[in-house]
């Protein structure tokens, strides 16, 4: 009753409405099951190979291909926000918190550990009731020092619209474009209330479209001042590993939304502006999440290849920098590999720097990089067999 009477105010009285939050029969859900029905079947049929393949590798490297899934999602879920967080702090952060090993740690700030906390309690606690003390807890970790860059933000609690309506903008001042308007805060109590119950109740709509239901009511209602995208996608987390019955992930669906990221804004927009059918948003977001599934399997590869090399390279003889180098370059090195570069990262001089690296062409695990430039660079060779 508390809702029915809080949202009351809320609803255009005749058919014609702005945002879907105005609808009359907000927020009764609606979608197409039958046209659904292929794409889910699609996920679980990407699912069910992605975990065939882990299932026969072993806990080791499952631990590793679910760090690197983790770790670029808790780094693309803030770069579709347009933050740039740093991937070797992140990747530390989640392999102490994980118990994996990785060799050295790199420094990890608060920021960096409050993603880093939401995300994994997102997923590893997905079970546990979302409450609005759970949601609380998440935005006071995404901005532990109660700023969004310049600007001072209510951590911990709704946001109080005491500076006007909560409003999604683009373009110069003076010529802003309005994309979207969340419901007025008044009534965020209410509509929180309401949207917490049903995300914790068996409400029987397939957990699949749940996770899609969820983001998209999420980003309607945009309680925060600030990171609501963020959670959104954490809470569409927390009910995809419900749906896979574990809080261990292999893919990052985050990551697939910032490949396809202005989709993304454009299918929001348009769902949040449209009618309370919403099986045009699900398919979309169906059809990203097969392609992170299947975008996975190139995660696995490469921890498969890295697991192969070093065990291509058992009892070899090797000090600690050519290990750490060698390793980055398996993960992906940013950039050309000179000895200057190897100095800098190994903490060493630049006569041992060019030690370690002939020795290793030496050996064939280095070449030269065919591409040109004032200084040589380096990259990985594979192993002798």
């Amino acid at each position: 009753m508390l809702a029915e009477i809080a949202t009351h105010n809320l609803r255009m009285k005749g058919g014609e409405y702005k945002y879907i939050w105005q609808a009359g029969d907000w927020p009764n859900w609606r979608f197409d099951l039958a046209t659904l029905a292929g794409p889910m079947a699609e996920v679980s049929r990407a699912q069910g190979l992605l975990l065939g393949r882990l299932a026969d590798v072993g806990m080791a490297l499952r631990d590793q291909a679910s760090l690197a899934a983790l770790t670029e999602d808790v780094v693309k879920t803030s770069e579709i926000e347009g933050e740039q967080l740093n991937v070797k702090s992140v990747r530390s952060s989640i392999a102490r918190r994980l118990g994996v090993d990785i060799g050295a740690l790199a420094p990890v700030d608060r920021h960096v550990e409050g993603v880093v906390e939401m995300v994994l309690d997102a997923t590893a606690n997905c079970e546990a009731p979302v409450t609005r003390e759970r949601l609380f807890g998440w935005h006071a970790a995404l901005f532990p020092t109660g700023y969004s860059g310049l600007s001072r933000i209510k951590v911990g609690g709704w946001r109080d619209d005491a500076n006007g309506p909560m409003q999604v903008v683009s373009g110069p001042i003076g010529r802003q474009y309005v994309h979207f308007e969340a419901p007025p805060a008044e009534h965020l109590d209410a509509e929180t209330y309401r949207f917490l119950d049903w995300v914790n109740a068996e409400s029987g709509e397939p957990l699949l479209v749940k996770a899609g239901l969820a983001h998209l009511w999420f980003v309607t209602l945009h309680p925060f001042d600030d990171g609501n995208g963020r959670i959104a996608r954490a809470i569409g987390d927390l009910l995809l590993a419900r749906a896979e019955a574990s809080p261990q992930r292999f893919y990052s669906l985050s990551a697939q939304i910032q490949r396809d990221r202005q989709a993304y804004y454009d299918i929001l927009e348009r769902s949040q502006k449209g009618a309370l059918d919403v099986t045009e948003w699900l398919a979309w977001f169906l059809e990203a999440l097969r392609r992170a599934v299947d975008q996975a399997q190139h995660t696995l590869d490469a921890v498969l290849a890295k697991a192969r090399f070093w065990q291509r390279l058992a009892g070899m003889p090797m000090n600690e920098r050519q290990v750490k180098l060698l390793n980055q370059l398996l993960d992906g090195f940013e950039g050309k590999l000179t000895s200057s570069k190897w100095a800098a990262i190994a903490k060493c001089s630049p006569d041992t720097a060019l030690r370690d690296i002939n020795d290793l062409l030496t050996r064939g695990l280095l070449r030269k990089s065919d591409a040109g430039g004032r200084s040589t660079s380096y990259e990985l060779n594979d192993p002798p067999t």
